[in-house]
């Protein structure tokens, strides 16, 4: 892309069509030839143009907050259900927390991205599949094969929101990358709404108190609920709408918390040795264990996806290569133990699919710490690393499928 900008610094209509097209590879790339550009009038207009930030919050369009209204409205109809049907929560939840709010958002942009006929056939035939599946699985007490399948439809249906958001493109390794910024920036709006939505609830409920209404019970069961299952949907249009809001706090969280985990794994590691508990006869502590390798797994992901929008910074890179080795560590561990426990009580669903989580997990991050590698040996850079990982997330994907819907079945329903 590079070379075609420059070929067409002067044809304006020509590099509005690629800005329009491919706005992330765009900015990035136009940001690498600025200074050779310095005094072009053309040049120095996009560069105006590409890191002008507004201090106004853009409200969208009429038609986007429409939806977004409806969006939340139909999020907190669908989480209301058991109440409205008298429908068991202990089965209703479980089930279907996921279509609460990843449908809509899927919807959101669908109708954003302006999907084909035959993509947005895909998508509701893959949101309908699993809606079916899971609630027609036997209500079998203590299953793990049920368990397993309503975490892993869960992340099924944020795989089938990733495929909304890219738009379908197979070769898109920006689109995928920013897929991955856009969930940690939703996060951190996420954060703000929940924290401002408790601080305004605790003020009316107080008010109201005072005046001898107690509406703590009507309040949180109804409004509290509709305000949740919106968090999300307001949450992404914010972000997509005015990306300045995050998109400066995202960077310095990711700075900010690698070094921190880095440290923090290698003194766990230590800890453990000493504490006399590990994962090999500890259940409930390979659990953990996983959860915490899966969760320092996506550091390293939104660190590198916030690294490649922003100046590499040497020592960063450096700090996501120690992550990653530490990581890959906590994962040869976690591997090992579940290989013992196999070896000693034999294959189970739960087991199995921590299997092959583990080894999916480990085989991603020793591909990533070798592009990491090549780049704090100055024999690469950190495209190898983004071309890495936007490769792999469609196999996670894979695995959610296999895990949802095959394992109920080779189980038995166990």
């Amino acid at each position: 892309m590079k070379d075609e900008i420059l070929a067409h610094l002067n044809d304006p209509g020509h590099l509005e069509k690629m800005y329009r097209t491919n706005k992330g590879p765009f900015k990035r790339e136009f940001r690498t030839i600025y200074p050779e550009l310095k005094g072009n009038t053309l040049a120095d207009f996009w560069n105006e143009r590409l890191n002008y930030e507004s201090d106004e919050i853009n409200w969208g369009t009429g038609r986007e907050l429409f939806f977004v209204i409806i969006a939340s409205l139909v999020a907190g109809i669908i989480a209301k259900l058991p109440a409205i049907f008298s429908i068991n929560e202990e089965f209703f939840y479980p089930r279907n927390i996921g279509f609460v709010v990843f449908p809509l958002l899927t919807v959101y942009f669908a109708w954003r991205n302006k999907l084909s006929t035959g993509k947005i056939a895909f998508i509701v035939g893959a949101t309908l599949a699993g809606l079916i599946f899971i609630n027609f699985l036997p209500d079998v007490k203590k299953s793990d094969t049920l368990i397993l399948s309503c975490i892993h439809l869960v992340l099924f249906l944020w795989s089938v929101l990733g495929f909304a958001f890219v738009g379908g493109s197979k070769k898109d390794e920006e689109k995928r990358l920013s897929f991955l910024k856009y969930n940690g920036d939703l996060v951190v709006m996420a954060a703000l709404i929940v924290i401002a939505g408790a601080i305004t609830s605790g003020i009316t409920v107080g008010l109201f108190s005072l005046i001898g209404f107690h509406i703590e019970e009507f309040y949180f069961q109804n409004i509290g609920v509709f305000g949740l299952a919106a968090v999300p949907i307001v949450g992404t249009y914010l972000t997509q709408t005015n990306p300045q809001l995050v998109g400066k706090v995202s960077p310095v969280i990711a700075k900010l918390f690698s070094p921190l985990v880095v440290v923090m794994l290698v003194v766990y590691l230590i800890a453990i040795i000493y504490s006399g508990k590990n994962p090999y006869n500890n259940r409930d502590f390979l659990l953990i264990f996983n959860a915490l390798l899966i969760g320092v797994m996506a550091i390293i992901f939104f660190s590198v996806a916030e690294t490649s929008k922003t100046n590499n910074s040497y020592t960063q890179i450096w700090v996501l290569f120690l992550l990653s080795v530490v990581t890959i560590l906590v994962n040869g561990v976690a591997l090992s133990a579940i290989l013992f426990r196999i070896s000693e009580w034999g294959f189970t669903p739960n087991r199995t699919a921590v299997l092959g989580g583990n080894v999916l997990i480990l085989i991603n991050l020793l591909l990533v710490t070798a592009q990491l590698f090549r780049v704090v040996s100055k024999k690469g850079d950190i495209t190898g690393v983004r071309r890495v990982i936007a490769f792999y997330l469609p196999i996670y994907f894979v695995w959610t499928i296999i895990v949802t819907f095959i394992f109920p079945l080779i189980f038995g329903f166990k």
